[in-house]
């Protein structure tokens, strides 16, 4: 059912080559999820320029589905394109989500109550779990604990790396248009780039901004991906952190 309403919320889901994902329905399924709600929404599917069929396939669901925008970007990276999708989102809610949905869309009822108890931030947090995932993955996220505390002194935040964040109306269009300045709009790159950093920063800009954070247990299951490099993804963390040290140092966040 097409909401032509002001939405109330905005769902932002980056895609670069995902048809995988996209062949096996979930965005149908997440479309029937918030069908079923009471609420307007939409949906930005913020388009990476995929290589494979992605492209055509968002485009060709878009025109079945009013409520579904995509934002067609030149390859600018994950952190770019969630950037950018939720700048443009008109909700007075907006969250983002990964399209392989390894945290289910259905973990949005686990998150939405806490905007209305005075948080901004809310945040899935898989406590520590990671239940399938293969080991490097592990390391990566242990590593990513430690050395977020050593080099850029963050803390507070158990989990920063779950794909599955929601933000009230004023801190999406405070955080969001900062994030796109600290980098220049995003400088177009070369392959798959999720940097463990862009989630790091987000929530230490969001500290320094004040906003109160929520940290939400949600479900949270392994899907294969060929986009993690464990000694690329490392060593691209460890520069990201030493670029949010060097931006604390200089007063950037402030």
């Amino acid at each position: 059912m097409a909401k032509t309403k002001s939405p109330y919320l905005s769902v932002i889901i980056p895609c670069y080559n995902e048809m995988a994902n996209l062949e096996r329905g979930v965005l149908d399924h997440v479309v029937e999820f918030f069908d079923r709600k009471k609420f307007p929404y939409e949906i930005i599917i913020a388009e990476d320029g995929s290589t494979d069929e992605s492209r055509t396939f968002v485009d060709a669901f878009s025109k079945k589905h009013p409520q579904v925008r995509i934002l067609h970007n030149k390859h600018i990276g994950k952190a770019g394109g969630v950037t950018m999708g939720m700048i443009e989102s008109k909700g007075e809610v907006a969250m983002f989500t990964d399209m392989d949905q390894a945290t289910p869309i259905e973990e949005f009822d686990k998150l939405i109550t806490f905007l209305s108890k005075g948080y901004d931030v809310v945040i899935g947090s898989r406590s520590g779990e990671r239940k399938g995932a293969p080991l490097t993955r592990q390391i990566l996220a242990k590593g990513m604990i430690i050395l977020r505390t050593l080099i850029a002194g963050f803390k507070g935040v158990s989990d920063t790396q779950c794909g599955f964040k929601m933000f009230s109306n004023e801190a999406t269009h405070v955080l969001f248009p900062k994030m796109s300045e600290l980098h220049d709009g995003y400088s177009p790159v070369s392959g798959a780039n999720v940097s463990a950093g862009f989630d790091v920063e987000l929530l230490f800009l969001a500290q320094h901004k004040g906003y109160k954070i929520k940290e939400v247990p949600v479900t949270w299951h392994h899907v294969e991906t060929h986009r993690v490099n464990f000694v690329k993804d490392a060593i691209d963390s460890v520069l990201y952190l030493i670029r949010i040290r060097m931006n604390q140092l200089r007063g950037i966040y402030k």
